[in-house]
């Protein structure tokens, strides 16, 4: 689980761009999701995500985000059938309302929290917050905080890991349970969870402050991110995707 997270070095054509296109990018996929309910152009959104996922030479990664992405996407798929009761029934309480709802709502779920885990699979963390300090002028600590969120992901899912096996060597059988009784045993193990996580945000903390956190500033850092004509062919497609969302 924590390499789903991790930076994979590369020299593909994603790995080339700027890490503000990528963002952009992303950006643009998510924008043409909530805007079309065309349902052909979300499975192109669908195929344009993991064609990216491919051309940045991440296919398991992208495999592996997807497969788990639909877990979650067939228990929306479920619940919305059975909560929309507009249009004409189907079978039982299923109408043809519901479903097309339902497979709108998995699609932009999928659609939308792939490119977002595929950046992070192919841009490093620094280089995300350098940019944006560089060239969008966000502020530092503003940048850092969100950097520092994101490397905090694993560390939290390693942590989380480490409490489960201590509680299994003490008899707790979490492979047993299933459903709503292993979510009722977890929940307890969120309140060693969150004080660690206050332990370990006080550190960074003050680690970072005596790195002298807040003299940094946009001309302090040695790495440049310039725009190239790939970036541009980028925007251009990134644009497009809207533009095709507004017109379908």
């Amino acid at each position: 689980m924590n390499n789903l997270f991790g930076y994979v070095p590369g020299n593909s054509v994603i790995h080339r761009l700027n890490p503000v296109t990528k963002i952009f990018l992303t950006i643009a996929v998510c924008v043409a999701a909530f805007i079309s309910d065309n349902l052909a152009y979300l499975a192109g959104l669908l195929a344009v995500d993991l064609l990216i996922g491919f051309a940045a030479g991440v296919p398991g990664k992208t495999l592996t985000i997807f497969r788990g992405l639909l877990k979650i996407a067939l228990f929306l798929f479920a619940l919305q059938i059975l909560m929309i009761r507009r249009g004409t029934p189907v079978f039982w309480i299923i109408t043809d309302e519901g479903l097309l709802t339902a497979v709108r709502v998995v699609l932009r779920l999928v659609i939308v929290c792939m490119p977002l885990a595929l950046v992070l699979a192919v841009t490093r963390i620094s280089d995300l917050t350098n940019s944006f300090v560089q060239v969008l002028h966000v502020p530092y600590q503003y940048a850092f905080t969100l950097s520092t969120a994101i490397r905090f992901i694993p560390q939290f899912l390693e942590e989380m890991n480490g409490i489960m096996e201590a509680q299994t060597a003490r008899g707790v059988a979490f492979d047993k349970a299933r459903g709503l009784k292993k979510f009722s045993m977890i929940l307890p193990l969120c309140a060693p969870l969150l004080i660690s996580s206050v332990r370990r945000t006080d550190q960074t903390a003050a680690a970072a402050e005596l790195r002298g956190f807040r003299l940094r500033t946009r001309q302090s850092a040695y790495k440049r991110y310039p725009f190239t004509a790939l970036d541009l062919a980028a925007a251009v497609f990134s644009a497009a995707l809207i533009a095709g969302a507004l017109l379908i």
